[in-house]
């Protein structure tokens, strides 16, 4: 009777703690890694199945702190994009949850992106979800590749106590939130998250995010967000984020760090200063990041944030006195809460690509100048037009940042690589339209760019970031290495061939170099091809 279920024999093991590479092989029973040997200690006759990894890296899962595979795997359980990237967990939450539905949130899934082409299946249990764990419990019994995990979204707490409506929670509903997120965190939730250039997260102040993160402290609880500004204000912001974490005595997490406007670059070895300098000082607080100089969200984000109170947005830019108000910010005649034009090379920057209407599918992959001009509008009254007409954010891509900044950034020791994107099948997404090419190229884009190419980071340090860095600041004690005894979330590559494929103008085309990946020791990719297995679990916080 054989002892192993699996045995991966002659890799080199990188096992995620960051300390050197060695050769090993890796035995995996049931859902755990039974055992981890020098080569040639273990029998191959005690396993079912073995598998040669010469040549080849064998280390843990990569965990993904910036997911936004919440819709997507409503549609697809199998995460391919993400899974032959050697995605094992998918955290998920940036600002949004579709549970709990309690107080104020009453449609869940109300404007969202991808919403439309949801089954109604979905639709109908999603306004079940009395609890935040209601939902991750769904997706674990639906069958998911990948494992899940989520922070309660800033937006949907807000949205709890005081819908859509500006200005500050007052102590009622700020009770409400306190109580909601406790619940929260007792089902397993990492803690909050809060997109804070998004309405409505962006109508909490500083005092309300603190007094909320309070309730969260008890249980472990991490605030996570995406600063106030990534622009000119990105210092005011950090302090912001510091001043929380400190106050409510929380850990911080950063989402997604940059300097997303020209201007703004000369500040990030600033940012960076004062992240060291709060550390140490003894505050607990990190960053994660993409790999990319353009980030990825929806137009609508270019506008002040009190256009979408009371979730009037599209019906107010009919308005003219709204429309003139608009583009005096947009000029920049007037200073207002908002993204703004954050770009390199004004409207050239902002390339839209998530329209739905037929009549604006030939804009797709254009710059908003050239739509403009198509149009025969300024590119402000195209923008606001096409807003109006699609009814939806579009999504966009906003090519703002500098090159230099990126490679400063992902040798911090301090800092975790994440996608900031859903999961992904070429055969039904390309129906979608474009997305950003993190969805698809992320990690093995670490692997090849900065690791094989430019050597800015060791291979142990790369794999690092995406494994045991992210399972600890996420308190997920017994994923993120490879150790006997953890779970079986293990991933095989090429660390010759490893690279992503997707580009802005081609973004639908899987990575290369990911062979075998394994969740829970349940065999997700074999040979680069995807097994249909769905052994993916509801990963919790440490307040469950």
């Amino acid at each position: 009777m054989p002892s192993f279920d699996t045995l991966i024999r002659h890799g080199r093991v990188v096992d995620g703690s960051g300390n050197p590479w060695i050769h090993a092989d890796v035995a995996l029973t049931g859902d755990r890694i039974a055992a981890i040997a020098p080569p040639g200690r273990i029998d191959p006759a005690q396993a079912r199945e073995v598998i040669d990894a010469a040549a080849r890296v064998v280390c843990p899962g990569f965990i993904d702190i910036q997911s936004h595979a919440i819709l997507p795997l409503m549609i697809d359980g199998r995460c391919l994009s993400k899974v032959t990237q050697g995605v094992t967990t998918e955290v998920m939450g940036e600002g949004w949850t579709p549970a709990p539905v309690v107080g104020r949130n009453t449609d869940p899934l109300a404007g969202t992106l991808f919403g439309q082409r949801v089954d109604p299946v979905w639709v109908e249990r999603a306004a079940s979800w009395r609890r935040f764990g209601d939902w991750l419990a769904a997706m674990e019994a639906s069958g998911v590749s990948p494992n899940v995990g989520s922070f309660l979204g800033g937006g949907t707490l807000r949205t709890v106590g005081k819908g859509m409506d500006m200005g500050p929670a007052d102590a009622e509903e700020r009770a409400l939130m306190r109580r909601t997120l406790a619940e929260a965190m007792e089902d397993g939730a990492f803690g909050v998250s809060y997109a804070l250039i998004y309405p409505p997260d962006a109508y909490a102040d500083t005092e309300e995010l603190v007094d909320v993160c309070r309730a969260m402290a008890p249980y472990g609880g991490v605030y996570i967000t995406h600063l106030r500004s990534e622009s000119d204000g990105i210092l005011g912001a950090l302090e912001e984020a510091l001043t929380i974490g400190r106050e409510a005595g929380v850990p911080v997490e950063v989402y997604h760090l940059k300097a997303a406007h020209p201007r703004a670059w000369h500040l990030m070895p600033s940012v960076i200063e004062r992240i060291h300098r709060a550390r140490a000082d003894g505050l607990d607080v990190t960053a994660d990041m993409y790999p990319y100089a353009a980030s990825g969200t929806g137009l609508s984000a270019i506008l002040p944030t009190w256009t979408a109170e009371g979730g009037r947005l599209y019906e107010r830019l009919r308005d003219p006195e709204v429309r003139r108000r608009v583009r005096d910010f947009l000029e920049g005649r007037v200073e207002d809460d908002g993204m703004g034009l954050e770009t390199l090379g004004g409207a050239h920057g902002i390339m839209p690509v998530g329209f739905l209407r037929p009549e604006h599918q030939p804009y797709v992959g254009r710059r908003l100048d050239e739509i403009a001009a198509l149009r025969g509008q300024d590119w402000i009254d195209a923008a606001l037009d096409l807003l109006i007409a699609e009814g939806q954010r579009i999504s966009t891509f906003f090519f703002s940042m500098d090159e230099a900044n990126l490679r400063l950034q992902l040798q911090q020791p301090w800092i975790k690589f994440s996608t900031d994107a859903g999961g992904h099948d070429p055969a039904w997404a390309k129906a979608f339209g474009p997305v950003h090419p993190r969805g698809y190229g992320t990690y093995p884009r670490v692997l090849r760019k900065y690791v094989r190419e430019e050597r800015l980071l060791s291979l142990e340090e790369a794999v690092r970031k995406m494994t045991s860095s992210v399972a600890d600041r996420l308190s997920l004690r017994d994923r993120g290495l490879l150790r006997e005894g953890f779970y079986a979330d293990v991933v095989v590559f090429d660390p010759e061939t490893v690279g992503d494929l997707a580009t802005f103008e081609d973004p639908h085309q899987l990575s290369v170099g990911v062979r075998d990946v394994w969740v829970n020791g349940g065999r997700v990719l074999a040979g680069g091809e995807h097994t249909g297995a769905t052994p993916g679990r509801f990963v919790k916080g440490p307040g469950a």
